[in-house]
This record gives C-alpha cells, structure tokens and sequence, in this order.
C-alpha cells in the first residue's frame, strides 16, 4: 500500500512580508482585512454581475463562482499581510471549512433577498451587500479568534 502524496499548499502571493513576526494588532488586521475584503468583493461583484447579467446564469451559479473567486483571493493576501501567518496545511483546511459555511450563509442571504426585494435596480447590489457583510463579519472573528492561532 502505498501512501497519499500530502496535500498541496495554495499558491503565495509575491508579497514582502513584514518584518516584526506573525503579531499584528487587532486595528491593523481589522484595517487589512477590510482592503482586502474590498478588493475581493470587487472580484466577487464584478464575476457576479458578469454572469449573472451578461452570461445569463441563475442567481445562485452566478453567486457560486463570484464567491469562490472573491474567497481564495481574500485567503491567499489575508494569510499572507492580514494576519502574517505562515503556510499551514491544516489552517488551509480550516479555512476551507470556513468558506463553506460562509458560502452557504452569503449564497443564502443573497439568493432569499433578491427574491423578496422589489425588482428596482438596487436589488443585487443591496442583497450582495447585506450577504457579504454577514459573511464578512463571521470570516473575521473565526479566522482571528481560531483559524490563523492554528499552525
């Protein structure tokens, strides 16, 4: 029997990391998070939009891809300047775990308020926003309190 090949890590980032440690104080990583989570969800509403409204797809498919795209860029600079944490099989995981119930959670919310909103243009931004701030909030608190303590 031979054994599983372990499993990779995801791609780095070409950051420079600070120097100073793994430390970063709670301002700092709230400040982080918040940029990057910005820049992500511009990845996630920008692919939403796309194929949602130009490609067609369902709401909730074209909501899938936007998040998965948006949550693995938000993983790969969080690691790396959020939080400074080193590479970690195990905090990958957990960060999958993560994601999949957030996924759930922000697929959710989307999904139910854009079907209960008036049809006016403010629909998808409001109900992606409400979706992603809940999401972004539990992202935060679990990967701080739990996620990047792990090594």
């Amino acid at each position: 029997m031979s054994a599983e090949p372990p499993l990779p890590l995801p791609p780095e980032l070409p950051l420079v990391d600070e120097p100073g440690g793994t430390e970063v104080d709670l301002k700092t990583q709230i400040v982080r998070f918040a940029l990057s989570g910005g820049f992500s969800a511009i990845i996630d509403f920008g692919l939403y939009t796309l194929l949602l409204q130009v490609v067609g797809l369902p709401v909730a498919v074209a909501k899938s891809i936007g998040f998965i795209a948006g949550t693995t860029t938000a993983y790969l600079i969080n690691r790396r300047w959020t939080f400074q944490a080193p590479p970690s099989r195990i905090r990958f995981l957990a960060v999958v775990a993560l994601y999949g119930i957030t996924f759930a959670v922000q697929v959710g919310i989307n999904q139910i308020l854009y079907h209960v909103l008036p049809g006016e243009w403010w629909r998808m931004p409001l109900a992606f926003v409400i979706a992603q701030g809940t999401a972004t909030v539990i992202n935060f608190v679990v990967q701080r309190a739990v996620i990047f303590k792990l090594s």
